[in-house]
């Protein structure tokens, strides 16, 4: 018998690591593009990663000019530089904003 196109996605979904197209700093900066108020340990929650590791991602963001941060009583209102471009050298044609238009607000 055949397997079934859904029995082999079906298989994909459980492997222990699958692999993605997006890397953590992507969604870190699609969550805070969506609320620039998010708390990090909502972004953390919400991309499956630890509050220390969205701490990181956060600060090499700020780091690399591609967000920043205003301090608003206890929180943090987040930034991002839309015209910054991307990094790698095939992607750096384009800017983030070419990045975020893709998944914000659809």
């Amino acid at each position: 018998m055949q397997p079934h196109a859904a029995d082999e996605q079906d298989e994909h979904v459980r492997d222990e690591k699958p692999w993605t197209f997006l890397t953590n700093h992507t969604r870190t900066m699609i969550v805070i593009a969506e609320d620039p108020e998010v708390r990090l340990r909502d972004i953390a929650a919400r991309i499956g990663i630890t509050e220390r590791a969205v701490q990181r991602i956060v600060a090499e963001l700020e780091e690399a000019g591609y967000l920043t941060h205003d301090r608003i009583g206890r929180r943090n209102r987040y930034r991002i530089q839309p015209g910054t471009y991307l990094r790698h050298e095939l992607d750096g044609v384009y800017q983030v904003k070419n990045l975020l238009d893709l998944f914000v607000n659809r």
